[in-house]
């Protein structure tokens, strides 16, 4: 019997992938995903039910945020999903390299991403949410999932631009 172990690998860096092929999880690994974001949710840490009390109930701007929500194949403490932001609380003794591993794989498919320490939000909470909202109120544009690829309007144009072509070498085309 093998013992499977997880690792997070890192691609090379001239490999043309779209960031989003991976995040497809399934099965058990999303349920697992689901019971830790629930334990998650009913024993967060001080920092983030400080955080939660002015995110909750579109309190910060109107904007709707989720605890604990599943992105990809990660959990992360807070997130808007309809302006791609994720708000990250960590101990300062995190893994610095895992950390930016993270933020990369979030920021490849258009997440922004901002983090905090956890003293950060217990000393100066007001100042937190005033960067959360500025970048709340910031344009961006998410990445389109497949940009190589055309999209029906340019595909329309295309076989128009075709046809009026093939209209004109057309010997039936008389001039009439």
């Amino acid at each position: 019997m093998t013992k499977k172990t997880l690792s997070i690998s890192t691609s090379p860096k001239g490999a043309a992938v779209d960031p989003r092929t991976n995040w497809g999880v399934k099965g058990k690994r999303l349920d697992r995903l689901h019971d830790m974001a629930r334990d998650r949710r009913r024993n967060p840490s001080d920092a983030e039910k400080l955080l939660w009390v002015q995110l909750a109930n579109q309190k910060l701007g109107g904007f709707k945020f989720k605890k604990q929500f599943i992105v990809g194949s990660s959990i992360v403490d807070f997130a808007c999903p309809i302006v791609w932001l994720v708000v990250e609380i960590d101990d300062a003794d995190i893994d610095q390299e895992l950390q930016a591993m993270s933020d990369r794989k979030l920021t490849d498919v258009g997440v922004r991403v901002l983090r905090f320490t956890n003293e950060a939000v217990l000393e100066d909470a007001d100042s937190v949410c005033a960067e959360i909202l500025e970048m709340l109120n910031t344009p961006f544009e998410k990445t389109r999932r497949r940009a190589q690829q055309p999209t029906f309007a340019d595909i329309a144009s295309e076989e128009a631009d075709m046809m009026s072509a093939a209209d004109e070498a057309s010997p039936y085309n008389s001039g009439f």
